[in-house]
C-alpha cells in the first residue's frame, strides 16, 4: 500500500475536433513534467471538446486515442485518465424484431482509466446534461466505478455528475474523487463549491480538471480546476483562462486518520439510488 500519491491535473484550451492536434499537446505537457507522478488527469472530452455532434470524432476502444494513452503510461509508469467520446454497437435484445435497432450504434461519454500495465477501467457518464441534449445523443452508463491503484480507491466522475451528491456518496469505499469536466465559466463559482462540498460530505480528496479557451458554440471556459483536502481546502490551483496544472501530493494516512477521529461517514444516511 502507498499513503502518498502524486497527481498531476492538466488545464488546457481544447482545439475543436482536433484530437491529433490536442493530442500532441497533452503529450507535450506530459513529456515536460519534471517529478516523478502516479497518476496524470485530463479534462473531460480532451480529445475533441464537448461535442453533440459524436458522430465525426467518436472512436472504439481499440482506436487511436487510447492506444496513445496505453504507450504514454507504458513509457512514463504513469496512470493516465480524462473522458473521450466512444462508439459501441448494441446487438438486438432478445425477442426485438429485425431492423428495429438491431446493431444500433451507441456514443458514450466514456470516462478512461488507463493502469501502466496497460490495463483499462472505464466509467461511463451517468447525468447527461438535458439542457443541451446531451440525453439525446449518448448513452447513459447505470454503474459507479471503483478504481484500486497503488493502494487508492479512486472514484470517477464526469461534468454534470458533480450536481448529483446521492450519486457520488462515500460509503466508506474509496479515497479520491475525480471530477473532469467542460464546465462553462458563466456556471464557474458552482463548479468551485459542488468540488469543495464533495470533498467536505465525503471527507475525501477531490481533484476538478476542467478545460479554458472558447469553443465552436461560442461556450467560454476559463478552467479553475482545482485539488482539494478531505476538508474542502484548496491544495492546488490553477489562475482563471490560462492553461496550466494543478498538481500535489495527497496522503492517504492522514485522511484515515481523519476520518476515524471525526467519524462523520459512520453518521451518514442509508440510502438505494434507483436506476
Amino acid at each position: 500500500m502507498k499513503n502518498e500519491l502524486k497527481i498531476v491535473g492538466i488545464q488546457a484550451d481544447l482545439v475543436w475536433q482536433n484530437p491529433k492536434q490536442n493530442i500532441s499537446f497533452f503529450e507535450e505537457q506530459i513529456n515536460g513534467l519534471e517529478n516523478a507522478i502516479d497518476l496524470i488527469v485530463l479534462p473531460e472530452m480532451y480529445s475533441t471538446g464537448f461535442t453533440m455532434h459524436p458522430e465525426e470524432v467518436a472512436e472504439q476502444m481499440d482506436g487511436f486515442t487510447i492506444s496513445w494513452m496505453q504507450k504514454i503510461a507504458s513509457e512514463q509508469q504513469v496512470a493516465l485518465c480524462g473522458s473521450l467520446v466512444i462508439s459501441e454497437t448494441r446487438e438486438a435484445a432478445s425477442g426485438e424484431k429485425n431492423g428495429n435497432a438491431l446493431n444500433a450504434k451507441n456514443y458514450y461519454n466514456r470516462f478512461i482509466f488507463v493502469h501502466p500495465s496497460g490495463a483499462l477501467q472505464t466509467y461511463d457518464k451517468r447525468h447527461s446534461f438535458t439542457l443541451v441534449g446531451e440525453d439525446q445523443v449518448y448513452t447513459a452508463g447505470n454503474q459507479r466505478t471503483l478504481i484500486e491503484y497503488k493502494g487508492w480507491r479512486i472514484c470517477p466522475f464526469i461534468c454534470y455528475d458533480l450536481r448529483f451528491p446521492v450519486w457520488s456518496r462515500n460509503k466508506d469505499n474509496y479515497d479520491l474523487l475525480i471530477y473532469v469536466a467542460n464546465w462553462p465559466t458563466t456556471r464557474v463559482k458552482a463548479w468551485e463549491n459542488l468540488l469543495k462540498a464533495r470533498a467536505i460530505e465525503n471527507m475525501s480528496y477531490v481533484i476538478g480538471v476542467n478545460r479554458t479557451g472558447t469553443d465552436k458554440n461560442n461556450h467560454a471556459y476559463s478552467g479553475n480546476s482545482l485539488i482539494l483536502n478531505y476538508f474542502g481546502e484548496v491544495l492546488s490551483d490553477v489562475a482563471k483562462n490560462t492553461v496550466g496544472i494543478v498538481s500535489g501530493s495527497l496522503d492517504k494516512a492522514q485522511q484515515e486518520i481523519t476520518r476515524e477521529q471525526l467519524g462523520f461517514l459512520k453518521d451518514m444516511d442509508s440510502f438505494q439510488i434507483s436506476l
